[in-house]
């Protein structure tokens, strides 16, 4: 039986269309996925991102025994700072993606939710005797999101810190209606935005005290759909998708993220010689000519030559409703103008490579 979070019953007031996802039972749209995708991308949306594992951390070990099994620094973070970071098996494989977060007494890790179970036995797995103590906060907390460029407008009135002075990718402790929450300046849209972990207990009025205050403004509850659609137009990976066990995070496009100039950390010799080698299928943008979408799973050619497949697929709103995708595939397939064929139905389709990310936010 899937888990609920503390919103569920906003959610079905709202009239959401629930849907089983990573153990939960969660809101994949209210209205419809391009008026949500719409709000997100011209003023705001919110969301509820409370099916996330959350981790805290604590213990002067954190940061040495965290940079052994992550491929991103972790104790380089400054005070209240965020990273994004990602976990690998020995082969070089993705276990994870994640955001660390160093809080004033304490660490916060946040992982998919469908790996949650996954990450807190591979983290009790490698936890050293002394040094690090861990709590599983999974479902014990909540977290909403509220993402857009009218973002900052709506959410400054309820908070006591002064939203303007929080960095991208920076998190700070204040109150939001009275009620205490870690806010950090993150998302997973391709929008200025926030997150608040707030407690189960102060959720629900908080999620309600802000579409009661902005819906005249245009905020709009949004489900997973309207998520799903954002982040691929934003080139940001989707696990299960760009990234798996098998997929790695320099296949993915990620090597930024892969700091080689740690000593050592998990799958770090089977990333650099993929580096070395340089002969590995890779995810690319894909641009469909016509108007049939790629979808996850369609096999993708190349001169002739079964190359890959695609990762992922959707209409982009952002540029004119055209079909884009994500695919993994070959390097002599990857360069940039490449013409492809994406076979639907037992009919191949022309399409092309093209950079990511499809969208990027005017600053």
């Amino acid at each position: 039986m899937n888990r609920r979070t503390a919103l569920h019953a906003e959610h079905v007031r709202a009239g959401a269309k629930l849907v089983p996802f990573g153990g939960f039972e969660m809101p994949v749209q209210y209205s419809s996925i391009l008026r949500e995708h719409d709000a997100v991308r011209h003023r705001a949306g919110i969301f509820d991102l409370s099916h996330m594992g959350q981790f805290w951390l604590t213990g002067d070990s954190v940061a040495p025994w965290a940079d052994a099994l992550t491929t991103n620094a972790v104790g380089t973070m400054k005070p209240m700072q965020a990273r994004y970071n990602l976990f690998c098996n020995r082969s070089g494989g993705t276990h994870d993606d994640t955001i660390f977060y160093r809080l004033e007494k304490r660490w916060l890790l946040v992982v998919n939710a469908s790996n949650a179970d996954k990450m807190w036995q591979h983290l009790n797995a490698n936890r050293p005797e002394m040094g690090v103590e861990l709590e599983n906060q999974h479902g014990k907390w909540s977290l909403v999101a509220i993402q857009g460029p009218r973002s900052v407008a709506m959410l400054q009135p309820h908070v006591d810190v002064n939203l303007d002075e929080l960095k991208y990718y920076f998190c700070t402790e204040g109150h939001v209606d009275g009620a205490p929450a870690t806010i950090a300046r993150t998302g997973y849209t391709g929008e200025d935005g926030f997150e608040l972990f707030l407690s189960n207990d102060d959720a629900p009025r908080i999620w309600s005290a802000l579409l009661e205050a902005h819906r005249g403004e245009g905020l709009e509850p949004c489900g997973l759909g309207a998520r799903d659609v954002l982040r691929l137009e934003a080139g940001m990976p989707l696990y299960g998708h760009e990234l798996t066990e098998e997929i790695t995070p320099v296949q993915a496009g990620l090597g930024w993220a892969v700091k080689s100039v740690k000593p050592e950390f998990l799958g770090k010799e089977a990333l650099e010689r993929q580096i070395r080698g340089d002969d590995y299928a890779r995810i690319v943008g894909v641009m469909m000519s016509g108007r049939v979408p790629a979808r996850e799973g369609y096999a993708v050619w190349h001169e002739g030559r079964l190359v890959g497949s695609i990762r992922s697929g959707s209409i982009a709103p952002s540029l004119d409703n055209k079909n884009v995708a994500t695919a993994l595939v070959e390097k002599a397939a990857a360069t940039e103008g490449a013409r492809l064929e994406i076979e639907i139905r037992g009919t191949k389709h022309e399409a092309a490579v093209v950079p990511l990310p499809f969208y990027k936010r005017a600053k």
